[in-house]
């Protein structure tokens, strides 16, 4: 209503022309990702759903935990699941090579007839993250029993990411049970460690560099059907065409210490504060720019005329746009570069002053954007003050965005629709994957799982009572199964 208010305003100020205007990119508006290309689809091979949900609950009673130091992983349990793998497909490995990098990341190869065409990658990594100490009781279901029940399979991974692997390797068990020969040559990637920096998929991007392997695309984790869009309020199949850049920057503010009942002027702890403050009180600016607001730009056509008109002409209302679309912290995260303090260290007790004081930031790099440009940012809002900067760990930029216009994206596209009962939208992953590893190397990379869940639902990654539904498991591996059939013929 506020939009046609505005237009109103505009013709009763005289705006004819600007209404005409307006009109016209409205009435000939295409979003991007649109297609009349249409793609024909394999068949595939069905799957045994109480098979795939049996061994999806056999995957997350294997403890493949990464934790913050890697000292603390358990090697076994690592090597226990690569033998579980084999031992679990024995049609896959028949037809598939293994070799492993960096000790424990496997990539898998079933070469195509034909050399000459490059090849694609399924991407799914099997370590998981820990269960928060103390939430165990929590959970419906413990969450390394991987109890089949209420139509779901329960545990840590079911989600994220063991349940993607293992529907991709049903897929492969089936097809090759079936003699399927592939003309195009498969690759599935899975590594060890993406929940602790993804060392396993920089050692296999930097042995493809090496030895020439380019392929034509990459499917790793990311987005997927959201149940609840709130845009149109019903489902909404968002594919990621990029990802975030990551870094995290170490603020140290150095002090002299001492006792806390003599405090000098201003603390390393107040130094540091301000330093902190000075740096989110400066956030990147959102703009209607970008894989962000190419989602919206897709969906305006089914959102109604209002949005439609805005999208279709953003450079007049643009600002609004954006300002809906921030509302939300997750929509405001889409749009730009974030700034997340997380954490501090002082004293080592309350009445010692720390002879240095140390913050963490996390940023989460919008594409267009650089860490270098991150970090003059920030080196630029503490100027005045005594502190150090410097990056914890190893900082990414953004890997370059994927078309949205390639046969790949079209294929993932058609899956992704359910036959075109659902939109499709390209997206922005917001968090990082394995997948950024093969930037420069994969022509194109995108971030889908083939599931359907609510807003809500999400929350579950990386919290409590993760589950993979029954229905999503069967909808998963019918996905992977049609896409290798097409992709590979």
């Amino acid at each position: 209503m506020k939009l046609l208010k505005r237009l109103s305003l505009l013709l009763l100020g005289g705006g004819v022309a600007v209404a005409a205007v307006l009109a016209i990119r409205t009435a000939t508006y295409s979003p991007p990702g649109a297609t009349t290309t249409a793609v024909t689809l394999a068949p595939g091979v069905p799957v045994d759903l109480s098979k795939a949900a049996g061994h999806l609950s056999e995957a997350v009673q294997i403890r493949t935990v990464s934790h913050q130091d890697r000292n603390d992983n358990d090697r076994a349990e690592f090597e226990r699941f690569l033998d579980w793998l084999q031992t679990t497909y024995p049609a896959a490995h028949r037809v598939m090579s293994r070799e492993l990098s960096a000790d424990l990341t496997p990539v898998y190869t079933w070469a195509g007839s034909d050399p000459a065409l490059p090849p694609f990658v399924l991407m799914a990594h099997y370590d998981v993250v820990p269960v928060t100490p103390g939430t165990e009781a929590d959970w419906k279901h413990p969450p390394f029993d991987g109890v089949i029940a209420d139509d779901a399979v329960w545990g840590r991974g079911s989600v994220d990411d063991k349940g993607t692997l293992v529907a991709i390797f049903e897929a492969v068990e089936a097809l090759a049970a079936s003699g399927f020969k592939p003309r195009r040559t498969v690759l599935v990637l899975s590594g060890h460690d993406e929940e602790a920096g993804g060392s396993g998929a920089r050692a296999v991007a930097d042995q493809w560099k090496t030895s020439g392997i380019r392929p034509s695309f990459a499917l790793d984790e990311g987005l997927a059907v959201v149940a609840d869009m709130p845009l149109l309020g019903r489902p909404v199949a968002l594919i990621g065409v990029a990802e975030k850049g990551y870094a995290t920057l170490r603020i140290t503010a150095p002090a002299k210490g001492g006792h806390s009942s003599a405090p000098p002027p201003e603390t390393g702890v107040e130094v540091l504060a301000k330093a902190v403050l000075g740096i989110t009180s400066r956030p990147f600016p959102t703009r209607f720019d970008g894989p962000g607001a190419d989602t919206l730009r897709a969906l305006a056509p089914d959102a109604g005329l209002a949005v439609k008109m805005a999208v279709a002409n953003d450079w007049l209302f643009a600002p609004l746009l954006v300002s809906k679309i921030a509302a939300t912290p997750a929509g405001a995260a889409s749009l730009h570069t974030t700034i997340a303090p997380t954490m501090l260290r002082g004293s080592p007790k309350e009445n010692v002053l720390p002879q240095d004081a140390t913050a963490w930031i996390n940023y989460r790099i919008a594409p267009g954007q650089t860490a270098a440009q991150v970090m003059e940012h920030a080196l630029n809002a503490t100027r005045h003050l005594e502190v150090e900067l410097a990056w914890a760990g190893r900082a990414y930029d953004p890997p370059p965005v994927s078309s949205a216009d390639s046969d790949a994206y079209r294929l993932i596209a058609a899956l992704a629709s359910d036959g075109g009962k659902l939109p499709v939208a390209p997206g922005l992953v917001t968090a990082t994957t394995d997948s950024r590893s093969l930037a420069g190397i994969a022509e194109n990379i995108y971030r889908f799982s083939p599931m359907v869940a609510s807003m809500r639902d999400f929350e579950m990654i990386h919290g409590t009572n993760e589950h993979m539904t029954l229905e999503n498991l069967g909808r998963m591996t019918g996905f992977y199964s049609r896409l290798i059939a097409t992709a590979a013929r």
